[in-house]
């Protein structure tokens, strides 16, 4: 399915990407899949193979490529068992009565749901947690995964421990942020307090840079499911407890975790949750719309951000716009939102307009969207595994940062939060890092 990108500038647009486009964009190894047949129509999938393949992964890769032609990709084996591949059509059907194979799903593509191009922080009341940030002390001994087009570590201002790149197989180490998303998402969640550039919420913590993003905000579903499988296996042995995800595609949310229409990302999200004990933070989307349309924001395991403005880093409302035409204090006009009881269940807001921060190699910038609200509840996640939360399971995380959000007064709120809703449209109530 093609997919939409909102990109920094606000003066163009990049129109919907065709099916090869998205399979060259996914790197090297797996454009030249896709573009090395041409006599006979294929497509991109997804192969989810039955756990007991899981020892004969590369032989039943070998055995599907003899049999079927297919031309295998990421390999996969904790958060599933399975790979990506390119696939003539005519093996499709082939391959899902092969006793191996538990599903074979289209590789959707995703992008960056970053809309346009810190006062954050600040009204979230970052400066007035346990780590004060913005008071030129203190770091925070914890670690987050950011899945996205990569983190430059090149940037004095962030604290990049190591990372993994799911663009080229071939390149694992190649992690570097091409684009300049993901840079801007990791400076939120955990720019250093060190009197330089601006602060995070989670000042200095660890990031690890999953790259499965390119340079222009575009992946595919297979991209992020090698980023979830690295996610599954490494989570426990680097200490990882939170990972953001600025990032979406089409899809909706079975309520079986992906099992009942065959869904790997789902499935693999759910992985990464339930059993490698992940909060996965993930931005709602910016079409303003019912976010149960796009995965993974729909999924109810994850904790799912909508955006708001602000322009002043104070509640209140009066303030004069930044950068954008949005009205301080209220729901962005291109947030999506929930609609269901179930979505909103999982659905908190953050700050996500004329936010300003790291740039690719050095400086700050200013991006809109809410890619850019989802990292602020993430900071406040790794903040609150840190002190309150310790010990907690994500699903009660995701309950205690919901409710501490909802107790605080009206007047901390903005207009579209539950305090002042807008029929039809579920926002949810905006974060608060101030008491963690």
């Amino acid at each position: 399915m093609a997919g939409r990108v909102r990109v920094a500038s606000p003066a163009y647009r990049l129109a919907a990407v065709s099916a090869a486009a998205v399979a060259l964009l996914a790197g090297g190894h797996t454009g030249a899949e896709a573009t090395g047949r041409t006599a006979e129509t294929v497509g991109r999938y997804v192969i989810v193979l039955e756990d007991s393949a899981r020892d004969r992964l590369e032989a039943v890769v070998r055995a599907h490529g003899r049999d079927h032609g297919v031309q295998a990709g990421f390999r996969y084996r904790h958060a599933l068992v399975g790979y990506s591949a390119v696939v003539p059509e005519s093996q499709v059907a082939a391959l899902r009565d092969d006793p191996n194979v538990k599903a074979v799903a289209p590789d959707r593509p995703v992008q960056a749901t970053q809309q346009v191009l810190p006062t954050g922080v600040d009204r979230i009341q970052a400066d007035v947690s346990s780590t004060a940030s913005g008071n030129g002390t203190g770091t925070v001994d914890t670690a987050v995964a950011i899945l996205d087009s990569g983190i430059d570590e090149r940037h004095a201002d962030l604290n990049v421990a190591g990372g993994f790149n799911c663009m080229d197989p071939r390149r694992p180490g190649a992690w570097r942020d091409n684009s300049g998303h993901g840079t801007h998402v990791a400076g939120t969640v955990a720019a250093r307090d060190n009197g330089d550039a601006v602060v995070g919420v989670v000042p200095g913590a660890r990031l690890y840079a999953v790259k499965v993003l390119g340079a222009s905000g575009r992946g595919s579903a297979s991209s992020v499911l090698c980023g979830l499988d690295w996610l599954a296996d490494n989570a426990a042995p680097l200490g990882i407890k939170v990972a953001n995800m600025s990032l979406g595609g089409d899809g909706a949310d079975d309520g079986n975790c992906g099992f009942t229409n065959n869904d790997p990302e789902h499935q693999a999200i759910c992985s990464v949750v339930n059993e490698a004990g992940v909060t996965v933070v993930v931005a709602a989307g910016n079409e303003a719309g019912d976010l149960a349309n796009h995965t993974p924001a729909a999924f109810d395991e994850v904790l799912t951000v909508t955006a708001m403005a602000d322009f002043n880093g104070q509640p209140g409302g009066g303030a004069a716009p930044t950068c954008r035409t949005d009205v301080d204090e209220t729901a962005a006009d291109f947030s999506n939102f929930a609609v269901s009881t179930a979505d909103a269940a999982h659905t908190i807001a953050g700050p996500g307009v004329c936010i300003e921060s790291t740039r690719r190699s050095i400086g700050t910038t200013v991006y809109s969207g809410t890619s850019m609200a989802s990292p602020h509840v993430a900071g406040t996640a790794a903040l609150c595994l840190t002190g309150p939360c310790a010990g907690m399971t994500p699903a009660q995380v995701a309950a205690k940062l919901r409710d501490d959000a909802a107790a605080q007064p009206a007047s901390y709120g903005f207009a579209g939060d539950p305090n002042a809703p807008v029929s039809g449209r579920y926002y949810g109530h905006l974060v608060h890092a101030g008491g963690y």
